[in-house]
């Protein structure tokens, strides 16, 4: 499970430092101020995702089912959280307006961002080891 975490993580990383670039130097002159806010945010919420899922993959008891949750919860939280956000303030320069449907998908990531955090309390509660 370890190295399936890396191999996300380091995708998700490389994704992350891709459309902060794009939105430093290619979206910058195109979008207005308040998206360019919305896609900082989805940048930042996936960088700090990645970091958690770098996190998990340390964890020598990665097999767990409380680990294997908050993995694939950080992933899908990222893709939902991040990829809806990303969408959403370019919807005015692809010319999909019909993505602002996809606004309830942001808090679903949101959750399962909570979710997962909440999955690796609960694991580092329970482990007797994992201070050792």
């Amino acid at each position: 499970m370890n190295k399936q975490i890396i191999i996300t993580a380091s995708v998700l990383g490389m994704l992350a430092v891709i459309t902060g670039a794009f939105g430093a130097h290619g979206l910058k002159a195109v979008l207005p101020a308040t998206q360019l806010d919305v896609w900082h945010t989805a940048v930042q919420y996936n960088f700090y995702h990645v970091f958690a899922l770098l996190f998990l993959s340390t964890i020598k008891n990665a097999k767990s089912k409380l680990i294997s949750a908050a993995y694939y919860l950080f992933t899908f939280g990222i893709l939902f959280f991040s990829g809806s956000l990303y969408l959403l303030s370019c919807r005015s320069i692809i010319g999909w307006d019909w993505l602002i449907y996809m606004g309830p998908i942001t808090p679903l990531g949101g959750l399962l961002f909570i979710l997962g955090w909440l999955m690796l309390a609960i694991w580092a509660f329970r482990d007797k080891g994992f201070l050792d």
